[in-house]
């Protein structure tokens, strides 16, 4: 059963997505609000554990910013949907910049909203219109200045292979390979786009074009 939790100020909005998930039988909704702070406050009460997914509204009506809501809940421990509005790329942009791992549009269908919820529980990267308008509207956000050969390691490791086949693949050391995956990481952490596991890197490779989405194993860290 996937633990969800509803983050919204419109309560029509939250009150559909729980009848939504209810029907899924796979879905348990253990929490709907209109804040992170709430959210927050409820698990901590309850001593419930973290949520699988947090689908969260992308401007709250509590004077939050979707930077500060997203981050506290990424560091709370679940990873978080965004529910947005289509209109919102720069907003959605900096949700993803803070963590996000993916978004879908509130005109989207229930059940595309239920798979990207599913999707996301899984581990596995959301790779979706929405995702790619926001990218595509600030090429700025989008590009690290990777040189080619961190681009190769990087496209072979996000797509599974772990350091060392990487380094086999492309003729190199083990080292000069771990090498490069640590100047990736810094690059894109520079612009302001998280890096820090192995699923950020395959989900900053999907925005780069580098991967086409659903690689990505365990690997080496």
């Amino acid at each position: 059963m996937t633990r969800v939790a509803l983050i919204d100020d419109h309560e029509s909005v939250r009150l559909g997505l729980e009848a939504a998930c209810a029907r899924t039988g796979t879905k348990e909704v253990v929490f709907s609000g209109s804040s992170v702070r709430a959210y927050l406050q409820w698990r901590i009460g309850a001593g419930a554990p973290p949520a699988d997914v947090v689908v969260l509204d992308l401007t709250l009506g509590d004077g939050t910013t979707v930077t500060e809501n997203v981050e506290r809940l990424v560091a709370d421990g679940s990873p978080v949907l965004i529910h947005s509005v289509a209109d919102r790329p720069a907003a959605v942009r900096e949700a993803l910049a803070a963590g996000a791992a993916g978004v879908i549009s509130k005109a989207s269908r229930i059940d595309d909203v239920l798979a990207a919820i599913r999707t996301i529980a899984s581990g596995d990267a959301l790779d979706n219109i929405e995702w790619a308008s926001a990218v595509e509207g600030d090429r700025a956000f989008a590009d690290a200045q990777l040189s080619k050969r961190e681009r190769d390691v990087l496209r072979l490791y996000a797509a599974g292979l772990p350091l060392k086949a990487v380094a086999e693949r492309l003729g190199v050391a083990y080292s000069t390979a771990k090498e490069n995956i640590t100047r990736v990481r810094v690059k894109y952490v520079e612009v302001g786009r998280p890096a820090r596991t192995k699923i950020d890197l395959l989900h900053r490779a999907m925005e780069d074009g580098l991967v086409t989405g659903g690689a990505g194993g365990d690997g080496d860290r």
